[in-house]
């Protein structure tokens, strides 16, 4: 697996240089556009790193699938998609379009932003602090005390430009998809955004969703079961069919350059990062990276 990896970086390193890092967050800007480091996780849980494995980086999107998992835990089935949609986008993630077009006036899925504003909404507590709390303890649980922090200076980054997604959450409020304070709301997302974490953090996190529902922490069926298949059908932006062809298996990416990929029948959690990304919001190494391996260990969901 070692050797695997280290020619995967190798052969996959150029293509940092036809991405670009996201700066519509001036803190993401600051990325290094060169990195690529790989984590994988296999089934006996050995560890095997390549590349760039030391930096730390935020979760971002990759944030989504754990705030679903939990306000499924906090709401039931009905009570999250009673307000959002399971339906693919071929839109861009941070896109308003739909939610105006789409019949239900509900947001298509909960990882896009604006359905991730919403499943954020519903994360049960008395306070932003107390929400927040539940959620990162909810990801710490999993990926382990030492592998998680939060980055102050890309939530307060975040804060100050996120207007696309104030347009978002006020939209939400007007079509009934969320109740209550949306700064709050916003606020609240911002931060789970910008939980921080490594490489073999985010294969801890994916290896997880790997394992069945028994493993440590234990996870309900059918959350792990509802996390999984939303990550493949709607993990990867507007690329995610093609990512379903050519990789094969679930995963979310966040613009931090991460992604999270998860090989349930093999056991296997994978984490990626490379900052540089392409037109889509995704790593564009990271992305090619996967791909080769997916072919190589001969990855898939059937």
């Amino acid at each position: 697996m070692q050797a695997t990896l280290e020619a995967i970086v190798a052969q996959n390193r150029t293509l940092t240089a036809h991405g670009k890092v996201a700066t519509y967050i001036p803190e993401l800007a600051m990325g290094d556009a060169n990195a690529l480091g790989i984590c994988v996780i296999d089934g006996a849980g050995n560890v095997h790193l390549a590349g760039d494995t030391d930096i730390r980086f935020t979760l971002q999107s990759v944030s989504k699938v754990f705030a679903l998992m939990l306000a499924l835990e906090d709401q039931g089935f009905a009570g999250v998609f009673d307000h959002i949609g399971m339906e693919p986008t071929g839109d861009a993630f941070n896109s308003i379009v739909k939610l105006e077009t789409f019949a239900s006036l509900r947001p298509l899925n909960p990882l896009i932003n604006a359905g991730a504003i919403a499943t954020t909404a519903l994360i049960k507590g008395d306070s932003v602090a107390e929400r927040f709390q539940r959620l990162y303890n909810y990801i710490e649980a999993i990926a382990g005390e030492e592998r998680i922090s939060f980055n102050e200076r890309v939530y307060r980054s975040e804060k100050a430009t996120g207007d696309r997604n104030r347009a978002i959450g006020y939209f939400l409020r007007d079509i009934g998809a969320v109740c209550g304070d949306v700064d709050e709301i916003l606020d609240l997302y911002f931060r789970q955004c910008s939980i921080e974490t490594d490489v073999i953090g985010l294969a801890t996190l994916a290896r997880r969703l790997a394992l069945g529902p028994e493993a440590e922490p234990a996870l309900s069926p059918e959350v792990l079961r509802i996390a999984r298949t939303f990550m493949y059908t709607c993990g990867m932006y507007d690329a995610t069919g093609e990512f379903a062809v050519k990789v094969g298996i679930p995963a979310k990416s966040g613009v931090s350059g991460a992604i999270m990929a998860t090989a349930p029948g093999h056991e296997l959690g994978i984490g990626v990062i490379a900052p540089a990304l392409d037109q889509k919001g995704n790593s564009k190494a990271g992305v090619q990276a996967l791909v080769d391996l997916s072919r190589l260990l001969q990855l898939s969901v059937f």
